[in-house]
């Protein structure tokens, strides 16, 4: 195995890949190499994942044990959440935390410290953390949790990888009564609306917006919003969802300004005026995405990326208006554009969300496009904002800095700790992290 890359197919480089079965051979993996990075289920959008030398722990896939009276699972970091789901569905458990896509790893989730719809509820997915064994610089296994080793925690959730080699993890899980969803989805006309949607439904503990980031004029910010909650009806035959897949890359002009609005203006349109409810499974609600195998090919062969920020709730209104406003004038608009209301921010180290509103977009990789993002970062940082690392592959250095005000503290921790030379990716090169 060599040269793997990110789902977004960009950069392309090579690599070295080590595979290992016995922690002794993790230890010696260590020891002996430097630029080190681990690597899950390659479901992260830039380079946090990608280095010179790359430890594979997709094989590291195996179930350890379940409390049933605690709702506590203790995994392998390799376990992918489509997986837990799999087996737990069924049994009237779900994740408390989930992303918008199950094809990540359990190690994956918590170095991205990753977010869903339930953010403004239940926090980011090291609120269900209960512990985890880490690999360290010095080839030691730690134990850690936010009692014990509480400044390893706080830096490797949400540390990218870049602390060491997570090996397994115990995470609460939540008790469901069904698979199923009651959803009601809210269809807004422009941004004043979508706030407005959005305060007026947060008490439902899931809600996310589908936004279109090329509407101008009076229609600015219109939106899908979807809110809703799990039903009380005792169904729970889950089964995983298994979809059509994209079988080529796609030629690299067919996704353009005028398929992106021709999308959205099918996708807007097909859903009723006003306010409409209905019964959706848990995959539609969740990861529509993932039943579209190899969708990331439609971007073509030189890739895509996904830019998220987040503006604090003071200048969230403000600063999306601005967003939009040059993404629309620009005419590179994305056809994935995610809208979410977020709670208040933990105390990890480089943890992604603060109390506010995030917007998503994938972009397809062609000329002008990171001329249009350095404008973004302007505007994200005029706003008070931050970008995501877990979806980034280019911002600068300066520009990361000013979102996160721990930034050096992470620094210190992982230069007191030899971590600095012994785990690397190019995001950390780039960022000076």
């Amino acid at each position: 195995m060599k040269n793997l890359i990110s789902w977004g197919m960009y950069p392309k480089v090579e690599n070295r890949v080590f595979d290992f079965d016995q922690a002794e051979e993790l230890t010696d993996i260590i020891q002996e190499n430097s630029e080190l990075i681990p690597y899950g289920n390659g479901r992260s959008y830039g380079d946090s994942a990608i280095s010179s030398h790359i430890i594979n722990l997709k094989p590291k896939d195996y179930f350890i044990s379940f409390d049933e009276e605690l709702g506590i699972l203790h995994i392998e970091a390799g376990v992918l959440l489509s997986e837990i789901l799999d087996s737990f569905v069924p049994r009237g458990w779900f994740l408390k935390v989930t992303p918008g896509t199950k094809l990540i790893t359990v190690g994956g989730a918590i170095a991205s410290d990753v977010h869903g719809k339930n953010h403004h509820v239940e926090g980011c997915f090291s609120e269900c953390v209960e512990e985890f064994r880490i690999m360290v610089a010095d080839g030691s296994i730690v134990a850690c949790s936010k009692i014990k080793e509480p400044e390893l925690f706080r830096a490797t959730c949400g540390g990218m990888g870049l602390t060491g080699v997570i090996l397994d993890a115990k995470i609460s899980l939540k008790k469901i009564n069904s698979q199923y969803i009651d959803q009601t989805t809210i269809k807004t006309k422009n941004l004043k609306e979508t706030f407005e949607a959005f305060e007026e439904y947060s008490h439902l503990p899931y809600s996310v917006a589908w936004i279109d980031c090329l509407a101008k004029g009076k229609n600015k910010g219109k939106c899908l919003l979807m809110a809703g909650d799990f039903r009380d009806d005792g169904n729970l035959k889950y089964k995983n969802k298994s979809g059509l897949s994209i079988p080529f890359t796609f030629p690299s002009f067919a996704l353009n300004n005028w398929s992106v609005r021709a999308f959205n203006w099918l996708y807007y349109g097909k859903a009723p005026k006003g306010v409409s409810k209905q019964r959706v499974d848990i995959d539609t609600f969740f990861y529509p995405l993932d039943a579209i195998g190899h969708w990331n090919r439609i971007y073509g062969k030189g890739g895509f990326t996904q830019y998220q920020f987040i503006f604090p709730k003071e200048t969230s209104y403000e600063g999306l208006e601005a967003i939009l406003t040059a993404i629309s004038n620009s005419g590179k608009g994305s056809f994935l554009a995610v809208l979410k209301l977020y709670g208040k921010a933990n105390d990890n180290y480089l943890s992604f969300p603060i109390e506010g509103y995030s917007l998503a977009l994938d972009f397809k990789i062609e000329k002008g496009l990171f001329e249009l993002l350095d404008q973004l970062d302007k505007l994200v940082i005029q706003y008070k904002g931050r970008i995501y690392l877990t979806k980034d592959v280019r911002v600068s250095k300066e520009t990361f800095e000013q979102g996160y005000p721990q930034i050096e503290t992470f620094r210190e921790y992982r230069e007191k700790n030899s971590m600095m030379k012994k785990f690397q990716s190019l995001q950390s090169q780039r960022v000076g992290i």
